[in-house]
């Protein structure tokens, strides 16, 4: 839902890609470091309970991660293997920022609710997974009511809140996740397997087509 800013965000953050530019830092340094930046904030500090302090470390990083792209575009240094590092580097931050959560949640007495994040943090593997997979069998998967910004953006602001003590947030937005979440993995088979079922007919009407008649 969020991918359809992406266009206007680029042509926001063209300018400050151009002032890190000059820095000379590279598009990959960039990328690498807000991932570790992200996973020490997630790891470290959610974990001993700090969710407001663990969030806003995090998302200062995300946004700096964010700048990757703006980086690359400005300095010609576009690449395949920047895009599969990106990739990766998200899929890392994701899994800490849930795995860090469960462990809060769980030293926090909050057991029930660690396993909800737990679930969260394997379903958003799933959602991710099951695009780049179909994709890579040649399909479109574009779709989903749940993708990475949208599980990004409310995790992190519930946690912010839970950390300044706003009552039963985390467990909204942590439940609505792991629907939404399962939603977008539903919504996903779904849209492969139709494909894939017009493909197998396609492919059996044209043989049906390249079937010589039998001779008399």
């Amino acid at each position: 839902m969020l991918n359809k800013i992406r266009p206007a965000l680029g042509r926001v953050l063209t300018p400050v890609g151009q002032a890190v530019a000059r820095t000379g830092v590279s598009p990959n340094a960039i990328t690498v470091i807000g991932t570790v930046g992200v996973a020490a904030g997630a790891l470290v500090l959610f974990p001993r309970g700090e969710f407001f302090w663990g969030t806003m470390v995090i998302t200062a990083f995300v946004l700096f991660d964010m700048l990757d792209g703006a980086v690359a575009r400005v300095t010609g240094k576009i690449s395949k293997f920047g895009a599969f590092l990106d990739s990766t580097m998200d899929r890392v931050a994701d899994a800490a920022i849930f795995a860090g959560l469960m462990i809060g949640l769980y030293r926090g007495g909050q057991e029930p609710l660690a396993g909800v994040a737990l679930y969260c943090l394997v379903s958003g593997v799933v959602v991710s997974y099951a695009k780049a997979r179909a994709e890579g069998l040649g399909y479109t998967c574009n779709v989903g009511i749940a993708e990475r910004a949208e599980r990004l953006i409310v995790a992190l602001v519930a946690a912010g809140l839970d950390g300044l003590g706003v009552p039963y947030v985390l467990a909204v937005a942590l439940w609505a996740l792991a629907a939404l979440s399962t939603i977008t993995v539903g919504q996903r088979f779904a849209t492969v397997y139709a494909q894939a079922t017009a493909d197998t007919g396609a492919e059996k009407e044209n043989g049906a087509e390249k079937t010589p008649e039998p001779r008399p």
